[in-house]
């Protein structure tokens, strides 16, 4: 019986192979965030390549909220044709509150797309040059100093926290609804610092508005050139905006490994990855099991730092 049954197998395991090299045979989806968002930005250039690539139209569509966006994708199909674009507040949400999805079981990360480190920010008023100046500062004169942020749990606030922890250095939260108040704030000094995304305070560095100390991504970016890391001087730190594209779980590998392939492929053709630059993130494009790795690696940094804090959801 042994030899029936292996051949049944190779014939399954044949027949399967055209069906999936024949996909996609319809329109897909992304799921997305609000318009206007660093997630609707990098869905909206993911679908124009895939559209491309693929022979079907992707769509983005739109949703308010991390929660309608992962309830969507945990009740679609795992057969590919609804993807879902998101940035880490898809897996910093259940660091803060509880929710019914495991980012890592339920979802399958294609490829980590695009990425942008926020920069370490001062009013000119604060007498430092440095995020060593600054740390000494900030110890010397307890509670002087207040960061801005956006709502709790957002990146720039989070990775004010992380900074907070890791320095050890008293500094106060004044949070914002949106980071352009935030930004007009400490441009009229009425908060001292602020870990802002490199396009909201381009401007405002150039004409002296501003001090710009140093990059929050582990490594130099092109994004702020010049530029000193954190982590330099602060060991182990790293906070940067990572931009994904994942699938719903149990999705075929085939379709995951052709997914990822043809969204890197695209991402990293020059003209795209300078239009990325261009609007203040990094084109990406790695392996699922790399940008899986990172989300981990994040949890991690951050999951002690809000319990620590005592940092909840609004």
């Amino acid at each position: 019986m042994m030899v029936p049954m292996v051949a049944a197998a190779c014939l399954l395991g044949a027949a399967a192979a055209p069906a999936a090299d024949s996909w996609p045979t319809h329109p897909l989806r992304i799921v997305t965030s609000e318009p206007g968002g660093g997630s609707d930005f990098t869905a909206r250039v993911v679908a124009q390549g895939l559209t491309a690539s693929l022979g079907q139209q992707v769509v983005v569509d739109n949703r308010a909220g991390t929660i309608t966006a992962a309830q969507i994708m945990s009740r679609a199909a795992a057969d590919g044709y609804t993807l879902l674009s998101y940035n880490n507040s898809l897996w910093t949400l259940p660091l803060l509150q509880p929710v019914f999805y495991d980012v890592l079981r339920d979802f399958i990360p294609i490829t980590l797309a695009t990425r942008s480190p926020n920069i370490l920010v001062t009013h000119p008023s604060v007498p430092v040059a440095t995020v060593r100046e600054l740390v000494a500062y900030a110890k010397a004169n307890p509670n002087a100093l207040n960061y801005a942020s956006g709502t709790v749990g957002s990146t720039n606030h989070l990775a004010a926290e992380l900074f907070k922890a890791l320095a050890g250095v008293p500094i106060a939260r004044i949070g914002y609804k949106g980071s352009g108040y935030a930004v007009n704030d400490l441009i009229g000094g009425q908060v001292q610092l602020m870990f802002a995304t490199s396009g909201s305070i381009a401007p405002h560095v150039k004409s002296g508005r501003l001090r710009a100390l140093a990059v929050t991504s582990a490594q130099p970016s092109a994004l702020a050139p010049g530029l000193p890391t954190i982590a330099a001087s602060v060991p182990g730190y790293e906070a940067v905006t990572l931009y994904g594209l994942y699938a719903p779980a149990k999705t075929p590998a085939a379709i995951i490994e052709r997914l990822q392939r043809e969204a890197a492929r695209y991402l990293q053709t020059p003209v795209i990855s300078d239009r990325l630059s261009g609007a203040g993130v990094e084109a990406v494009g790695d392996a699922p099991a790399a940008f899986a790795a990172a989300i981990r690696a994040d949890i991690a940094r951050l999951s002690k730092v809000i319990k620590d804090a005592g940092i909840h959801a609004e």
